[in-house]
């Protein structure tokens, strides 16, 4: 009985999710920085926003062969806590928008 029961926790099912905005959610936001860390199995999403201008006066710096500054002030845009195992069926999903981004790319040139 409790293989059946195990075998029903394994399988993974595919459903339309629609996800209703709520008014603070309701619009995009631009990011343009990531970080992920993970703490006592929660992962967390940073995900933030750092002036163009700044990026490219560093990467200016360094061209020039002058040193980078120690730290970056940007701003947080949001951050979303989740399980690993959510964590890890996000990458699953980035990889196959990858993998379809790529396809599309190549089919492209070969026309």
């Amino acid at each position: 009985m409790s293989d059946r029961k195990d075998a029903a926790v394994d399988k993974t099912i595919s459903l339309n999710v629609r996800l209703k905005p709520s008014e603070p959610s309701a619009h995009p936001h631009a990011v343009n920085y990531s970080n992920v860390g993970v703490a006592q199995g929660i992962a967390y999403l940073d995900f933030g926003f750092i002036e163009p201008a700044a990026l490219a006066a560093i990467a200016k710096t360094a061209k020039d062969g002058q040193a980078a500054p120690k730290g970056l002030d940007g701003h947080l845009v949001t951050r979303v806590a989740m399980g690993v195992d959510v964590l890890a069926r996000l990458q699953q999903q980035i990889q196959q928008v990858l993998v379809g981004l790529r396809d599309a790319r190549q089919g492209k040139r070969k026309e």
